[in-house]
């Protein structure tokens, strides 16, 4: 009896973004009530992430990871609003944030439908990320297992005692040309990065973000350099940096 040829075909591996949205803001001190849904170059925030995702054609699902539900509901409804026929095209899943950023990573990833995708990290408040980087991105970790976006560090670094005290101390110097500054998307095979959160969480480990718990498992990465803008909304300032660079031009 002929095996049916479906059943040894082999599945190309479904790659998913975790958008995470759920930061407290506490430094926009109050003159936003949700930065990630503050309506921005006529999207709110997270959107315009998950547009470029969407573009670049390089995921099958998005995972939302919300504060609570209310904002769970609003991203529903931005989705409902902005991008009414998305289902057709790519699917759609939430998550519960956590205390920290790496408990809220950990939750999103334990909804990612393939492990053996590559799961693209990425915070919601950066919305200038563009398909292109993606892209990039989906390659890299693609050929060396394991992707990040990042810019060179141009200025002059300086690091301080370990007693963390500034004044009257003696500054050690930094080798900039070594240095670089991290920016998302962070991008792994799914299963990989999914061993390194837990393996973070079983360690008692804190972190900042996600090449921290995989380097902490013993994995090395790749760094795509990003020569444009990518800020991460922090303060109310923030936004009108964007919506400059944006007048400029400059996406």
């Amino acid at each position: 009896m002929k095996k049916s040829p479906t059943k040894n075909k082999k599945q190309t591996p479904k790659n998913s973004a975790i958008l995470l949205a759920g930061g407290s803001g506490s430094r926009m001190r109050g003159v936003v009530k949700d930065k990630v849904l503050e309506e921005l170059l006529g999207l709110p925030v997270i959107m315009h992430s998950f547009k470029a995702f969407l573009e670049s054609g390089q995921v099958a699902e998005a995972v939302f990871v919300c504060r609570d539900n209310a904002q769970k509901k609003a991203i529903r409804s931005a989705l409902k609003e902005y991008f009414p026929n998305v289902s057709k095209h790519i699917s759609i899943k939430f998550a519960n944030g956590g205390a920290e950023r790496q408990d809220s990573v950990l939750n999103g990833l334990s909804e990612v439908s393939d492990s053996d995708g590559l799961a693209f990290i990425h915070d919601g408040a950066r919305p200038l990320v563009g398909a292109e980087n993606i892209v990039l991105l989906s390659v890299s970790a693609q050929r060396d297992g394991a992707s990040v976006l990042a810019s060179k560090v141009v200025d002059t670094i300086k690091r301080i005692p370990a007693n963390k005290k500034t004044e009257n101390v003696k500054l050690d110097d930094l080798d900039r040309s070594r240095l670089w500054a991290m920016q998302t998307p962070q991008v792994f095979k799914a299963s990989e990065i999914l061993s390194a959160y837990k393996f973070v969480k079983k360690n008692k480990l804190k972190i900042t973000d996600d090449v921290a718990a995989y380097t902490a498992f013993g994995k090395k990465v790749s760094i795509v350099e990003n020569i444009y803008p990518n800020p991460k909304i922090t303060v109310p300032q923030d936004i009108a940096y964007i919506e400059f660079l944006n007048s400029k031009g400059i996406k």
